[in-house]
């Protein structure tokens, strides 16, 4: 049931949220995707996109705790790769 209701308060954040709470500019954004500091945006729509907040809020903990690039890296692979089992188990 924790699951449940897990699953139920996830939202989706547009850009503009995203960069406000990373504290990045559009350019660094896109950046650290590149650099895999910042996990890729889900696509909602044939123009839009947007960003799990779990998976923000998981990157903005691992960079309050000092976590280096290489951390944040598997902080963001682990989180790609929950995504693709969340396919395989939808």
């Amino acid at each position: 049931m924790t699951q449940l209701i897990q699953a139920a308060r996830r939202a989706l954040l547009r850009k503009q949220a995203v960069l406000a709470a990373l504290g990045e500019s559009n350019t660094q954004l896109y950046h650290k995707i590149n650099l895999g500091l910042i996990t890729k945006p889900v696509k909602i729509g044939p123009r839009a996109a947007a960003w799990p907040d779990d998976e923000i809020s998981a990157i903005t903990d691992a960079r309050i705790a000092g976590k280096s690039a290489t951390e944040i890296r598997a902080v963001v692979d682990r989180l790609h790769a929950a995504r693709k089992e969340a396919l395989v188990t939808a």
